[in-house]
Parts: structure tokens; sequence; C-alpha cells
């Protein structure tokens, strides 16, 4: 199971950082909507924290593509570390003895 998971951190980073310079500059489907009604104008004025990666890009690369494929592999290894993170938090909780139901023990039917 360990080499199923680490081959398939290994396609999704790969995927992100050669993938993803070619990704359509036209805008996502919510930046779309908010073009076609009108109110796109209002998005940095309500902004409650700065973007980390604003456009899928870093601030400061001086390669559009490069910035990108980078961006792409932060995003993937954030993804994939929330996902293990909150794994193995419910994992510990649910081999707790303690959450077990009362009157039942571990291993017991």
């Amino acid at each position: 199971m360990r080499y199923f998971i680490l081959g398939g951190i290994a396609l999704s980073l790969a995927l992100a950082i050669f993938l993803s310079p070619f990704a359509s500059p036209h805008p996502d489907g919510l930046e779309r909507v908010a073009e076609d009604k009108g109110f796109i104008e209002h998005e940095a004025e309500h902004q409650i924290l700065p973007s980390p990666l604003p456009d899928y890009t870093i601030p400061g690369i001086g390669s559009e593509r490069v910035s990108t494929a980078l961006a792409g592999l932060i995003g993937t290894l954030a993804c994939f570390g929330a996902a293990i993170g909150l794994g193995l938090a419910f994992r510990r909780k649910a081999s707790n003895p303690e959450s077990s139901p009362p009157g039942k023990e571990r291993g017991e039917a």
C-alpha cells in the first residue's frame, strides 16, 4: 500500500509540475461570472487575507511557466499534507480505546 500511495504522490507532483504551465490563461468559472455580472472590480476591496499564490503563480519569479509549475507543486504538496494530517488525526482518534462504545472493548465483536 505504501508504494501505491508514494506512486500516486509522485504522479500527482509530476502532473502538477509539467502540466500546470499549460493551463488555460482564461478566467475560471467564478471569475468569468464575476466579469460577466460586473462585480469583478470589488474583489480587492473585500479581501480578508491576501492569496499566498495569486493567480496560481509565485510573486517574484521572472518566468511565468516556472512560477506556475512551482505553485502547482506547492499546492499539490499542501493538499497531500492536509489529507495525510487529517487521516492521521482520525486514525488516532478511532484507535483510542476510550472512544469505544460502553461495554465493548477493542477487538470484541
